[in-house]
């Protein structure tokens, strides 16, 4: 049995920022997640993937920022049970949890942390006949995983959100032709980014085909054309492509976590926004997986929701005790 202060599902970004900050206050973490490695969707679909809205990184990769916080981790000592799969939950006595996953491993911890970002994820498949038919490298993919793949070829991205836009600024330059087709003409993305997508397409650098849905695809063997339809005028445009990526968000699933006795609302745990904590005491959700009013889907965001989560578990782990924070420096590196 493997015994720690806080087990923490997903080793998401939101999760390992956790061991910080509950490092901070001398409480052990030990993460488990059904992914083989860190990082969750980070390293999982978009590793290469540029974000731009941490604080202190005009741009940082996915992967290097999955990296950072590893090594912002590294002083605190963290447990990690990968590969694995959440499927029970136990609480024994007044404040002890214990977790069992799909391979027998046991876990006992005081608090529970669900920082699971989606949960189990799959993406969201447009409606389009025979797309499965150029999957499995015959161009269709629903992630990037290396931009290098596409570099010199012809490209066509289709949606609206962040995703979208990050990937059409990141390879408007690097690929032969890039196309962006979205059904609407507003976007979900952040408005520098939109504004950013709209100078490229101004300049001629990429094409831009508003109000617009994907509607066939065809190719000998591999993916060579794409048919979009104007959704007012219902005009068809086929684009000579070697590569299709729709990026229209992923599928939550909460798997067995929807039996635990959380409230759920829309594939989502309720969250008290002062300490986010639900309704068992001990258990908490940051993150992705979360919900509250107002709730914004960001890892910063996140960030945010991991360090009031630490301080009220503290608290709940040590009832009446205030804790202090002190900082050392030995030979010019810093521990706590």
């Amino acid at each position: 049995m493997i015994s720690t202060d806080i087990a923490i599902i997903g080793a998401g970004p939101v999760g390992l920022f956790a061991i910080f900050e509950a490092g901070l206050l001398k409480m052990r973490c030990h993460l488990i997640d059904y992914l083989p490695q860190v990082g969750g969707q980070l390293s999982e679909i978009y590793p290469k993937k540029p974000i731009y809205d941490i604080p202190g990184f005009p741009s940082v990769l996915a992967q290097e920022l999955i990296d950072n916080l590893m090594e912002q981790a590294k002083p605190f000592h963290p447990g990690f049970t990968l590969g694995e799969r959440i499927e029970g939950l136990e609480k024994r006595g007044e404040a002890d949890f214990v977790l069992t996953t799909n391979m027998g491993t046991v876990i006992e911890a005081k608090v529970i942390v669900i920082a699971g970002g989606l949960g189990c994820f799959e993406p969201r498949k447009p409606a389009v006949a025979g797309l499965e038919h150029f999957e499995n490298g015959r161009g269709v993919n629903y992630m990037i995983l290396d931009p290098e793949k596409y570099r010199g070829q012809k490209m066509v991205i289709a949606g609206g959100g962040d995703s979208a836009l990050d990937w059409t600024i990141f390879l408007a330059d690097m690929v032969e032709e890039l196309t962006l087709i979205h059904r609407s003409e507003s976007f979900r993305g952040a408005p520098d980014s939109v504004n950013k997508v709209m100078e490229l397409a101004a300049s001629g650098k990429i094409n831009l085909l508003l109000n617009s849905n994907l509607n066939a695809v065809s190719g000998e063997g591999k993916l060579e054309t794409v048919e979009v339809i104007h959704n007012k005028t219902m005009e068809t445009t086929t684009i000579e492509t070697d590569h299709l990526i729709p990026l229209f968000g992923l599928s939550p699933k909460l798997g067995p976590i929807e039996n635990w006795g959380l409230n759920i609302s829309k594939s989502a745990i309720e969250v008290n926004t002062d300490d986010y904590s639900t309704n068992i005491p001990g258990i908490y959700a940051i993150g992705d997986i979360n919900t509250y009013t107002n709730k914004l889907k960001l890892i910063l965001c996140g960030f945010h929701e991991a360090a009031l989560m630490s301080h009220s578990a503290y608290q709940y782990m040590n009832p009446g005790i205030k804790y202090t924070m002190k900082y050392t420096t030995v030979n010019g590196i810093s521990e706590f």
